[in-house]
């Protein structure tokens, strides 16, 4: 929500554009799975990448770690349980705790699990975004508008539709925002540390912390990280871990069956493998990117208190999605945090043409990965390019305005 006065961009609009955005989403979903049976009108498996976690699940629950990165064995077990999953295979990446965390959704039915998943991801999703919006008092009228869009939003929709496990990284991500305010770095460490489960989404951050010497936050996080694979290690044994690595090794060659669908992925490295159809070139346009984008969230974060810690989050949530090496439309919930904070801060300055870009570009971020699938025809994924320029612009003003122009929300200790 950006400021109400001479912008475009009101209130009032953004209001009814997420609810026809809800309205059409989720009415064309349900009418979309509202058919007897697990496949829906278009044939496709309901909660589609589930059905993974599903035979994860059903994994652990009989203990065939030889199978964790077996993807025919794994299509075999979920075919036995699911019938209206025949010839459908994920790639195996996830490492061997994910299929721990899975074990208990496994004894129901798939269609009951998936319904439990649902709800789960909705919650959690819901708690992360009312949590950030409660720090936020410049957004604290529009309470009902951020609800509709946090309901409307293409990434969250996505989410649900995939089945997929995004809304627990954005519980770290948020977890991890709320002990930094309180300065419990080491807590902030472990939240982060649970990313492990999606080691792309840890990249940023790992970088950055490195980077600016913030030992406790990274001690946390690899005593956490540890933990969880240790425990993977107790259960299947040390092979499952030599697995894993050799399944991320190989990982290169089968990024085909990773990514069966391009446009619908969200980051700098398949933003240019579109673009640019020589695999060196675009690589080497990936790499330098994403070092330009690095070097910025690290020159931010250096100058510590001079910037708030909300900007600063703010930049790390962006830098994350658009250097992570692999990125679909779902992970992009992890940016709801982002886009409340920034849209507070917006809120709180002097109404001026920055301020209506910063908000025009937030709400491009927001929207874009709804048209995500035209980039199969123009190879130029939009949404990449409004989150890199929110990015900058965000990093820009970040500069030029210290840390007591952003609302004081950091409770005391």
């Amino acid at each position: 929500m950006t400021a109400p006065t001479k912008t475009w961009l009101t209130s009032k609009r953004i209001r009814a554009h997420s609810l026809i955005l809800a309205v059409a989403l989720w009415s064309l979903y349900l009418w979309t799975i509202a058919t007897p049976g697990l496949r829906d009108r278009n044939g496709n498996l309901k909660g589609t990448d589930f059905l993974h976690f599903y035979a994860l699940g059903i994994v652990a629950a009989e203990h065939r770690g030889a199978d964790l990165y077996d993807m025919n064995a794994q299509a075999a077990l979920a075919a036995q349980r699911v019938p209206e999953a025949v010839g459908i295979r994920y790639l195996p990446l996830y490492p061997p705790q994910v299929s721990i965390f899975f074990m208990p959704l496994s004894y129901p039915s798939y269609g009951w699990a998936l319904i439990a998943w649902w709800v789960c991801s909705g919650v959690l999703y819901g708690i992360c975004c009312y949590s950030v919006w409660r720090i936020c008092p410049n957004l604290r009228p529009y309470g009902g508008t951020v609800a509709i869009a946090a309901i409307a939003s293409p990434a969250f929709f996505n989410l649900i539709a995939w089945g997929q496990t995004s809304a627990v990284a954005l519980a770290w991500f948020t977890l991890a925002l709320f002990c930094l305010r309180q300065r419990r770095e080491f807590l902030a460490g472990i939240f982060l540390g649970c990313l492990i489960f999606k080691p792309q989404l840890g990249l940023a951050a790992a970088v950055v912390f490195l980077a600016t010497g913030a030992w406790r936050v990274i001690a946390g996080a690899i005593l956490s990280a540890a933990a969880q694979l240790g425990l993977g290690i107790l259960y299947f044994g040390l092979d499952s871990f030599r697995n894993w690595i050799q399944a991320l090794l190989k990982v290169r060659t089968e990024m085909g069956a990773l990514e069966p669908r391009l446009y619908q992925t969200h980051c700098l490295r398949t933003f240019w493998e579109m673009l640019v159809p020589w695999s060196g070139i675009s690589t080497s346009l990936y790499l330098v990117s994403a070092i330009v984008v690095l070097g910025a969230l690290i020159a931010v974060w250096r100058l510590g208190n001079g910037i708030s810690l909300e900007l600063r989050y703010s930049l790390l949530l962006l830098a994350t999605v658009l250097v992570s090496p692999h990125l679909t439309v779902y992970d992009l919930v992890i940016l709801a945090p982002a886009i409340l904070l920034l849209a507070e801060w917006t809120l709180a300055q002097t109404p001026a043409r920055q301020m209506q870009l910063l908000g025009t570009l937030l709400y491009l971020v927001y929207a874009l990965p709804l048209i995500g699938f035209f980039s199969r025809w123009t190879h130029f994924q939009l949404s990449v390019v409004a989150m890199a320029g929110l990015f900058f612009v965000v990093w820009q003003l970040s500069q030029k305005r210290p840390l007591s122009d952003y609302p004081a929300t950091a409770p005391s200790r």
